[in-house]
């Protein structure tokens, strides 16, 4: 069963920077791509950032240039390292994994709030 821990959230002022962390277990990463999701209050939950197995990223606009996501596949570890961080950056943040165009079960995500 694939588990999924997220952590490194907090509370930031703007402009400020977090990195975010992603356990995997059940599961040897190295064979999916990962991604970054963000659900702001009241809103849907949005793919934020995602790397295929070969290393290739793609980001959403809103945070192009200012988030990185990273993997370690031998410690089945995932990241996102963000600078610059606005009010609207405020959400709950998970991680997941890909498989057959489909997702694993959510974890229990990190917060991030982000004040002026």
């Amino acid at each position: 069963q694939v588990q999924l821990m997220e952590s490194g959230g907090g509370l930031v002022q703007a402009g400020g920077s977090l990195r975010l962390s992603c356990e995997v277990s059940g599961r040897r990463i190295i064979v999916n791509s990962v991604g970054w999701y963000r659900q702001a209050p009241g809103k849907q939950r949005d793919l934020l950032a995602r790397m295929t197995t070969g290393g290739s990223t793609t980001y959403a606009d809103s945070v192009k240039d200012r988030f990185t996501i990273s993997r370690d596949n031998a410690k089945n570890w995932v990241y996102l390292q963000m600078n610059s961080l606005k009010p609207e950056d405020t959400g709950v943040y998970y991680c997941n994994l890909e498989e057959w165009g489909g997702l694993y079960s959510w974890g229990q995500g990190t917060q991030v709030t982000v004040s002026l």
